[in-house]
């Protein structure tokens, strides 16, 4: 039977020690509770580039956690459908309210956004899915108009973590993020070094991270990159901005079909204010021997992907997913 010991094997319960036991081992059973019985919705096809975020269903539900599948010409056919009710409505003003709208942006551009987001966010609660990954690309804009950033965003503000190009193991590493934080967990890319120093790196996405993650009300906007290739007109939805400074907690999760078992690399590090002229959803992380977790990640099979929260919870993390999940675990620092 796996059970918790807390730091000490004696201390006061009445102290600060015991406290923090107490709270840890909270964010443990949150974490373990959070995922037996989880669902995640997988909303579309897997883009034909990202071979990487390939999954086993079946490792999934082993653990406890389903997966209910979408094709997303369903979401598109239901999002055309959408009335131009009370309940649109209030959609187009969340939009409004959410983020500063580029002034270059139309009302029938914003009009369409609320249309997907309504569906997006109806489906989920629908099959009371608690996360979800999206087709975010290039089939929502190519075959309904707009991108899918804003909706993935603003559900991840309700607690309804989404993530990217159909990367469910990535919201389940959300999901397990926000379970153990109580903070609103974003998706990125690990992406360039930051200038010459060893242990920084810049993240970016597109974007679709929660409001809440943002220094500043985010910019809501085209897409950068693929809005040059598929046409601005087709390109609304994406969040501009930077994230706030802070410690964070980073993880991965991944299944291993080879070998039968769910791996996952989790550690700490700080979102930092370094200086960053970029585009998108951008932050610089600062992670303690990077280059090795860099290695460790491209030595055993992990995607370039990675889920990031505000906080320190590595602890809890590592406990449920190891000791209670039965999952590999890989500590990094």
């Amino acid at each position: 039977i796996p059970y918790s010991l807390t730091t000490r094997h004696t201390c006061p319960i009445d102290g600060e020690e015991f406290r923090k036991d107490l709270e840890r081992f909270a964010a443990v059973c949150r974490i373990v509770k959070t995922l037996k019985g989880a669902k995640i919705g997988a909303i579309g096809a897997r883009s034909k580039p990202f071979r990487t975020v390939r999954y086993s269903e079946r490792l999934l539900q082993r653990s406890g956690t389903t997966v209910v599948a979408e094709d997303f010409s369903e979401i598109i056919a239901a999002a055309n459908r959408v009335p131009d009710d009370d309940a649109l409505h209030a959609k187009i003003e969340e939009i409004r309210s959410y983020g500063s709208i580029a002034p270059c942006v139309d009302e029938a551009k914003i009009i369409k956004q609320a249309k997907l987001s309504l569906t997006l966010e109806n489906w989920v609660n629908a099959h009371h899915c608690q996360a979800s990954a999206v087709q975010c690309w290039d089939s929502v804009a190519t075959n309904f108009g707009c991108a899918a950033c804003l909706a993935m965003s603003m559900m991840g503000s309700k607690g309804l973590p989404s993530a990217c190009e159909m990367d469910v193991m990535g919201a389940v590493s959300m999901l397990a993020l926000q379970a153990a934080s109580g903070n609103a967990p974003l998706y990125q890319d690990w992406n360039n070094n930051y200038g010459g120093e060893p242990d920084k790196c810049v993240n970016v996405h597109c974007s679709n991270y929660p409001a809440a993650v943002y220094e500043k009300k985010p910019e809501i906007a085209n897409l950068d990159i693929l809005g040059t290739v598929l046409g601005s007109e087709v390109s609304f939805g994406a969040l501009k901005g930077r994230v706030k400074s802070g410690a964070m907690t980073f993880l991965k999760v991944a299944t291993d079909d080879v070998h039968g078992i769910i791996k996952c690399y989790i550690g700490e590090g700080a979102f930092t204010d370094d200086r960053l002229d970029t585009f998108g959803g951008v932050a610089v992380c600062e992670v303690k021997n990077l280059n090795a977790l860099m290695r460790y990640a491209c030595e055993n099979g992990f995607e370039h992907h990675v889920a990031l929260v505000h906080g320190e919870c590595a602890d809890a993390l590592e406990e449920a997913l190891g000791k209670y999940l039965g999952w590999e675990v890989h500590r990094h620092g």
